[in-house]
């Protein structure tokens, strides 16, 4: 009985020394398939680049009447990239989270208008969804972050209470600020909507910085466009130039003005620029110029639109800066 024992012992090392033997071979075995596994898809590597290379265009269909137009097909679209069409290898038309900025007036030419402008806001701020962040910059002599990102309404209601109107306009410098905030949003789709009475009168920024920080950003730009009625406006440069100027910026980037004179209209007004932009296309295409040379290159999207329907409008920004080296 010994002599078996003794052996069974023998037996039981020799197997536990082949086993111990044995495992660096598996786990390089096992350490080499997965590598196999993951050198295989390089082309998702691939994909990753071609994800960095997709321009996103956001776009947005409305009828004769300003109403949006939803249910289009991938066919019925067509962009062209500096007069070449170019193929859409992305389209969706999917409600998703978005980081937005409100750029509130408060010089005192929004005096009488700034009660019926927050309401607006509100307005504004009701149609997000939870995942949707929100910042607030107020703006009269100078422009001021008055909220950072926040997915609390509640606490940017709170804010705009305590505001009051007073001093000139510093919309671009307004803008700007604006502008710069978004460089930490974490939403992919990215807006601002801008409540003034349009016409800058003190700003450090000029139109022209303004116009290329806005091409530069990716950001869509809404404006509410608060005006008198045009025989009581004001003749200062300034105060003609403003609708022009908020019309300029927005449509850049595939926003536009919803100009509002009777200030009742002002929360209804608020609410559709909500559901604009939830409410629009987003094509996809990879550029077939690689050049990676830093240049600005047009964006015009057209339509295919079913038979039946009428002329239908298309908004959406009007180009990008192709990536440097």
């Amino acid at each position: 009985m010994r002599a078996n024992r003794s052996q069974r012992r023998v037996l039981l090392t020799a197997l536990l020394t082949c086993v111990l033997l044995t495992l660096p071979v598996v786990a390089q075995q096992v350490n080499q398939s997965t590598t196999a596994k993951r050198v295989q898809p390089t082309r998702s590597a691939d994909r990753i680049r071609v994800d960095v290379d997709l321009v996103l265009v956001n776009v947005t269909v409305t009828d004769p009447f300003n109403r949006l137009v939803t249910g289009l097909e991938q066919e019925n679209f067509r962009v062209h990239e500096d007069n070449t069409e170019q193929e859409v290898m992305h389209f969706s038309s999917e409600d998703v989270p978005i980081s937005i900025g409100v750029i509130f007036d408060l010089s005192s030419s929004m005096s009488n208008k700034v009660d019926k402008a927050r309401q607006a806001a509100v307005q504004f701020y009701k149609t997000a969804n939870p995942q949707d962040e929100f910042f607030l910059v107020s703006f009269s002599d100078r422009a001021e972050l008055t909220s950072r990102f926040t997915n609390s309404v509640e606490e940017l209601q709170t804010r705009m209470m305590y505001t009051n109107a007073r001093g000139r306009t510093a919309l671009l410098d307004g803008i700007y600020l604006g502008l710069s905030q978004m460089r930490s949003a974490h939403n992919a789709k990215r807006a601002l909507l801008i409540i003034s009475d349009g016409g800058d009168n003190h700003s450090r920024y000029n139109e022209s910085d303004i116009k290329n920080f806005v091409k530069e950003a990716d950001v869509q730009l809404y404006a509410i466009g608060i005006y008198d009625p045009l025989a009581y406006r004001g003749r200062t440069p300034e105060e003609m130039n403003g609708p022009s100027l908020l019309s300029e910026l927005t449509e850049m980037t595939g926003g536009r003005v919803f100009p509002v004179e009777n200030l009742n209209d002002l929360p209804d007004t608020a609410a559709k620029i909500g559901m604009e932009l939830r409410n629009q296309y987003v094509l996809g295409y990879r550029p077939s110029n690689r050049a990676r040379d830093s240049k600005w290159r047009k964006i015009q999207v057209k339509l295919r639109p079913p038979k039946g329907l009428p002329p239908l409008n298309v908004y959406a920004k009007s180009g990008y800066y192709a990536p440097s080296h």
